[in-house]
């Protein structure tokens, strides 16, 4: 009997053991914290930054007309040459119906081409979408299976890539184009691209 009293904690021993979990609970909850209100999603990191887009050719979007002429699908050669913007978008994608008139702003500027990468979506809704807002790219791949996403690193919808005349990524923007970044952050990044391959 007297090696199992000598074995038991002092009952301040005992506290100590008891708020350890919580103590711990407090950290990792201040760590998370922490970090989730630092971040900026915008900025999250792409390894393909620097280096050449996919070669993830896609079928276009049936039955889409510009100006008459039916909308081709995306060409991995349509990327070199000239500089792109891709925009991976969606008609059930909420943020994507609020960027659709800046796209269309952005696509009057025709020193470069807009690629637009309709991920996940019905044909019927995807042309309802556009023939809501306007039509702002010059090529409309379908990427029925998300696929294509997952090789260009995609974390959600929508997202905009900017590809110089040599076919690099060189820049991304997570999340949608807005009135704010769409003039601090995007225009100069395809100023950049422009000057970059002149």
């Amino acid at each position: 009997m007297t090696d199992q009293t000598a074995t038991e904690p002092t009952p301040r021993r005992r506290s100590l053991l008891v708020l350890l979990p919580l103590v711990i609970f407090l950290g990792l909850a201040a760590l998370f914290w922490s970090r989730l209100g630092n971040g900026d999603p915008s900025r999250i990191p792409s390894v393909l930054i620097g280096r050449p887009a996919p070669n993830t050719p896609l079928p276009p979007l049936p039955e889409l007309a510009r100006d008459g002429a039916p909308v081709p699908g995306l060409d991995p050669a349509a990327l070199k040459g000239k500089v792109s913007i891709v925009n991976v978008w969606a008609s059930w994608c909420v943020p994507c119906h609020d960027e659709a008139p800046l796209l269309v702003e952005l696509g009057r500027d025709k020193r470069f081409q807009i690629i637009g990468m309709n991920y996940k979506d019905a044909a019927d809704n995807a042309r309802r979408f556009l023939g809501r807002y306007g039509n702002p790219y010059d090529v409309v791949g379908v990427d029925g299976n998300g696929r294509a996403g997952i090789e260009w690193g995609v974390y959600g919808v929508p997202e905009t890539f900017v590809v110089g005349r040599e076919g690099t990524i060189v820049y991304k923007l997570v999340g949608p184009i807005t009135a704010d970044n769409i003039n601090a952050v995007l225009k100069p990044e395809i100023e950049k691209a422009l000057k970059a391959g002149s």
